[in-house]
């Protein structure tokens, strides 16, 4: 529970809420943001993206991103502060590793949150979507010296060369599980610490209060649509935050 800002709207605060926890443990608690660092967010017009890229630059990182669709990409682009780069990957002819190489003059990127990874040749990739994915062979590549790439693939295969490249680098890998916190006990304890150190759910209420945060938000969805709703979002094909209201 956190008290709800009297700027902020209901609509706002429940679709902020859990993307906002996220961000947090992606660019605080799994690598540690600060001024100076470059941060790739893939898919950056989704609502946890939209989030993450707010945070990252409030924090003084330089972020890039990548846009699925000229959609995306015109929305990225009118986000102030302005990103550092839009890389749009929907003609699928863009390199993302060398367009971040690029970026960085080569020294790559410090911090990598992918929304998914391309775990096999093309040909074995059926969704459309999937073909947009960067592989995981181009985030290794893009990664620099002592980068953390985060991740929300849960199947990730690292093979031998792989991890001996990150070896090489220093690099980390980071699973980022939404249930983390629920799921384990143990680190229940630690969650609290952190939330006693910097207050995270009033930190994002305070943020949209102050529009630092401009989430990624659809029109409220009645509750007698909640079903319908549902089944867009499992489907993925929903691209902005869903909201009942009751």
């Amino acid at each position: 529970l956190v008290r709800k800002p009297e700027k902020v709207c209901w609509v706002e605060a429940a679709g902020t809420v859990r993307d906002g926890v996220r961000a947090y443990t992606a660019l605080h608690y799994l690598s540690q943001v600060s001024p100076g660092k470059t941060v790739l967010v893939m898919d950056g017009a989704s609502p946890f993206g939209t989030i993450a890229i707010q945070l990252a630059q409030h924090r003084g990182a330089k972020v890039i991103s990548t846009a699925y669709s000229l959609e995306d990409k015109q929305y990225l682009e009118r986000l102030r502060p302005p990103v550092a780069r839009v890389i749009d990957v929907s003609n699928g002819k863009i390199d993302v590793a060398e367009s971040c190489l690029e970026e960085t003059g080569g020294l790559g990127v410090d911090i990598v949150l992918d929304a998914g990874v391309k775990l096999y040749s093309a040909e074995d990739e059926s969704t459309s979507k999937s073909q947009l994915l960067p592989h995981k062979h181009d985030i290794i590549t893009l990664l620099g010296v002592g980068g953390h790439w985060i991740t929300t693939e849960k199947n990730l295969q690292l093979d031998p060369p792989d991890s001996h490249t990150l070896f090489l680098k220093g690099a980390t890998v980071s699973f980022l599980n939404d249930e983390i916190w629920n799921l384990s006990n143990l680190q229940q304890g630690k969650y609290l610490y952190i939330l006693l150190m910097i207050p995270i759910l009033e930190d994002i209420m305070e943020k949209l209060s102050s529009s630092i945060f401009r989430p990624q938000l659809d029109e409220p969805i009645p509750l007698y649509e909640a079903k319908v709703s549902m089944e867009i979002v499992q489907k993925n094909q929903a691209r902005k935050r869903q909201v009942i209201q009751f």
